[in-house]
């Protein structure tokens, strides 16, 4: 088994640097274009404003990072004009020191009615009473729900029309950040199978994981991290309890970073110790079904058809079929960008055309309940002459990093 178990955490740590010395985050002319971009599909489909919740959509067009909560923190985004911020009175400093893209921050007072504040700012930015106001599809109900209120006559849609339409097909600054996260956390994994020892518990290695993300330069460390042993490997995300690592255990990892808000998300499945035939058979299909769906994965197909080139693959292996077990119970892959999970979906039947620049998981997981499960979790990008890897597939069960 080369790569897995051969030396210490610390040994692992010493060989880890920080990769991200070179990059550089996205500026505000590519900002300006995303919003030029929005209002131009805007003012296409009489759409007056959307509306930016705190979040990762206000983050894509505006540069400005800040979390949702209860309290109402957004933007709106006109057809035409300037965008206009709207924000608690007393987070008006905080949000300056955040803003990239210079404009006016419209405030409310504790005791304030913000919906009546969004209503008000639309007026000043032209739009009747009868307007058309696309809410982000994230924002929590009771925000979309005070609007309506504030702003009867108003005709409410759904945000992720628009917000959609711009963030599916990824910019050549985007793809160098998920490049560089998706390096960074390649290199986390071989330093995680690396330390892999009998005995050792699924806490200890998500604990090594952390460290060895903030090595390579993630500020944070983890965005998220799985660890499984064993027949644990069975559950898709996991269970409850930690476990001690065996000989002969599956062992499957899932695990990635953020850098510069771009996230990363690749997931390797191997065996610590001498791979069973059975073991061996799995992986191998596994890692054709991966390969299926990468070679499906041309501008012009659908998503699904994507999806359906590795399930038809894993029903001509007895698996499945569908979404049943034993087989692959969930969707071949997701978008990827700011969030972990977004469009498009690479799932059965979803008429999504692929479009150069679009980003997906390509994880057609095989689930044998009550034995193990098999992920191998790599991402691509689409272009006009094929889809990219942004990291290449597992090489072999016993050889996963191909060292």
């Amino acid at each position: 088994m080369k790569g897995i178990g051969y030396q210490t955490q610390e040994q692992a740590l010493a060989q880890l640097s920080d990769m991200t010395t070179d990059i550089k985050p996205i500026e505000e002319v590519e900002y300006r274009t995303r919003i030029a971009k929005a209002q131009a599909y805007m003012q296409a489909n009489s759409i007056d404003a959307v509306y930016l919740n705190a979040g990762t959509n206000m983050t894509y067009f505006t540069g400005l990072k800040w979390y949702a909560s209860e309290r109402l923190v957004g933007a709106l985004l006109p057809a035409q004009g300037d965008i206009a911020f709207i924000a608690p009175f007393f987070e008006i400093g905080s949000l300056r020191d955040y803003q990239v893209i210079d404009a006016p921050i419209h405030a409310w007072q504790e005791e304030e009615n913000p919906y009546e504040l969004v209503r008000e700012v639309m007026t000043q930015l032209g739009y009747g009473d009868t307007a058309t106001l696309a809410i982000d599809e994230s924002a929590q109900f009771f925000i979309a729900d005070g609007i309506k209120k504030a702003a009867p006559n108003y005709t409410l849609i759904n945000g992720g029309e628009v917000t959609k339409h711009c963030r599916m097909q990824k910019s050549a600054n985007e793809l160098a950040l998920i490049q560089r996260a998706m390096d960074m956390t390649l290199e986390v994994h071989k330093a995680a199978a690396s330390i892999l020892y009998e005995g050792i518990s699924t806490r200890e290695v998500e604990a090594f994981i952390n460290t060895a993300h903030k090595k390579v330069g993630a500020v944070a460390g983890n965005y998220f991290c799985i660890v499984l042993f064993g027949q644990a490997t069975s559950f898709p995300h996991g269970v409850k309890d930690a476990q001690t690592l065996k000989q002969g255990d599956m062992v499957l990892i899932d695990t990635g970073c953020q850098l510069k808000g771009y996230l990363s998300d690749i997931t390797r499945t191997y065996v610590f110790g001498e791979a069973t035939e059975r073991q061996r058979m799995f992986w191998e299909i596994e890692k054709n079904a991966q390969l299926k769906a990468f070679a499906a994965a041309q501008v012009g197909n659908t998503c699904g058809d994507v999806d359906l080139a590795a399930r038809s693959y894993l029903a001509e292996q007895n698996l499945g079929p569908d979404y049943h077990l034993p087989g692959c119970p969930h969707r071949t892959g997701h978008g990827i960008g700011l969030d972990i999970h977004e469009w498009p979906y690479l799932v059965k039947n979803n008429p999504q055309v692929l479009a150069p620049g679009m980003c997906f998981s390509n994880e057609p997981m095989l689930v044998i309940p009550g034995e193990f499960g098999v992920r191998l979790e790599d991402h691509f990008y689409t272009t006009e002459k094929g889809p990219v890897w942004f990291t290449e597939p597992a090489h072999s069960i016993d050889n996963p990093f191909g060292l």
